[in-house]
């Protein structure tokens, strides 16, 4: 999805639209990305994590370095705050992958004492203008996989991070040929599989991060926790 509304030279302020899940304030942001000019990792199978770069903002506060993402309020969707957030604080515009969502990570903020929700996607970079709302507060830095990881301060970005290579990873891995040796094996697998009503398939997780209190300057170590759920599937 790319964005289709003007976009306004103003960062959004406050916090009189902002959404709020039992008490937990929402945040989502954005992982942007784009193809590196040398692609000297592509394979027939598809792009591998090293053929990217990824696109990394100071904080307004401090040198620290961390994706683009702030409040979800409640006169826009998802996925328009993500694109909006992402302009405002990077002053890049793109696709985001919706199909591609990331996950929802829990943290507290020590700074504000209040609990918040954070959605991620990846956005694959259009173009990056040269006069954005914030570009006198921050910073823009293009690393490798590798090196965006490292220099990422809050550790529930780089889980999201990661968890973006692992779907291109799986992406790769779907789209490669897959060969049986035995015609007659692989004839009665399918008829197998078609004929069994009763077979059980896994959701996507949800994946959440539990953490207590940290801030830009002192943020704890999150861990990932996954969930999946059985779902049968319909005859």
């Amino acid at each position: 999805m790319a964005m289709t509304k003007t976009l306004s030279m103003i960062s959004r302020t406050g916090r009189d639209l902002q959404r709020y899940n039992d008490g937990c304030r929402q945040v989502v942001g954005c992982i942007p990305y784009r193809y590196r000019k040398t692609n000297q990792s592509s394979t027939v199978q598809g792009t591998q994590i090293d053929d990217l770069e990824f696109l990394l903002i100071s904080s307004q506060k401090s040198p620290k370095w961390m994706f683009p993402k702030g409040g979800w309020e409640t006169d826009e969707a998802l996925e328009d705050a993500a694109l909006r957030e992402t302009f405002e604080e990077s002053g890049v515009v793109g696709d985001v992958g919706v199909q591609e969502y990331l996950g929802t990570w829990s943290f507290k903020s020590k700074s504000q004492g209040t609990f918040h929700e954070g959605h991620m996607f990846p956005l694959l970079v259009t173009e990056e203008l040269e006069d954005w709302p914030e570009k006198t507060v921050r910073k823009r830095l293009w690393l490798k996989f590798s090196e965006a990881r490292e220099v990422c301060w809050h550790s529930w970005m780089k889980e999201a991070l990661d968890v973006f290579a692992s779907k291109l990873t799986k992406r790769n891995k779907d789209d490669e040929p897959q060969t049986c040796p035995f015609d007659e094996l692989c004839y009665e697998q399918t008829v197998a599989t078609v004929s069994n009503s009763n077979t059980m398939f896994y959701e996507e997780p949800i994946i959440s991060i539990e953490a207590n209190d940290l801030t830009c300057e002192e943020e704890l170590r999150l861990s990932l926790v996954a969930k999946p759920s059985l779902v049968k599937k319909q005859p």
